[in-house]
């Protein structure tokens, strides 16, 4: 199972535990495949409820994945491999206040992807 959760700076809210299972920080300064970049985020996160804005993230994210997968298959292999016997999450700080919808999240974008290309895999969508 893969799904995602919020990664919170200092002490965690009461009722917003952390999930039970394999927590992988997916922020775009990590090297994870499913990140994304400086480049397509900055200018999403400068009006994030601009719905011109958030196609171009989108848009631009989802090439990113294909890409990736494209150059780097068993990366996502092992992630898949990974999620088929454990419970992973996908970490970011959204929602936030900046950002506060979390479907507009790039985790909620790569459950997406990952379902569309992997469609064994049980995902829980946000």
């Amino acid at each position: 199972m893969i799904g995602r959760y919020r990664i919170v700076r200092g002490t965690r809210p009461a009722g917003d535990p952390l999930p039970e299972g394999i927590r992988q920080d997916t922020r775009k300064h990590t090297a994870h495949i499913l990140r994304p970049t400086d480049e397509i985020v900055a200018p999403f996160l400068a009006d994030p409820s601009s719905e011109r804005g958030f196609a171009h993230f989108r848009a631009a994210y989802l090439k990113l994945l294909e890409q990736r997968l494209r150059e780097d298959p068993e990366a996502f292999a092992k992630l898949v491999r990974l999620a088929k016997g454990n419970a992973v999450f996908l970490g970011c700080n959204c929602p936030t206040t900046k950002q506060p919808d979390v479907r507009r999240c790039h985790t909620a974008l790569a459950l997406d992807f990952l379902a569309r290309h992997f469609p064994e895999l049980q995902i829980e969508h946000p």
